[in-house]
């Protein structure tokens, strides 16, 4: 059950960022950098739990898309 959850979790973050070729600049910075602050902040979170590495990629899916989205309006301003 661990493998399949975590290979649906990284086609989930692969996914997420795959657009990232029309993003404008700051649409990429805000994503990126919400992958990192977001897999940081859930490895953490997860690892009080026992499962730090779900954590990491659930947090660094949430980031990059709320970065994404955040940057993205940012570019549209």
């Amino acid at each position: 059950m661990d493998k399949i959850f975590k290979g649906m979790m990284v086609l989930v973050l692969a996914a997420s960022v795959a657009g990232c070729e029309s993003m404008g600049g700051n649409a990429k910075k805000g994503a990126g950098l919400g992958a990192l602050a977001g897999a940081a902040a859930g490895g953490i979170i997860g690892h009080q739990g026992g499962h730090g590495w779900e954590g990491a990629l659930i947090g660094g899916a949430t980031g990059a898309v709320l970065g994404g989205a955040v940057g993205n309006e940012a570019d549209k301003r």
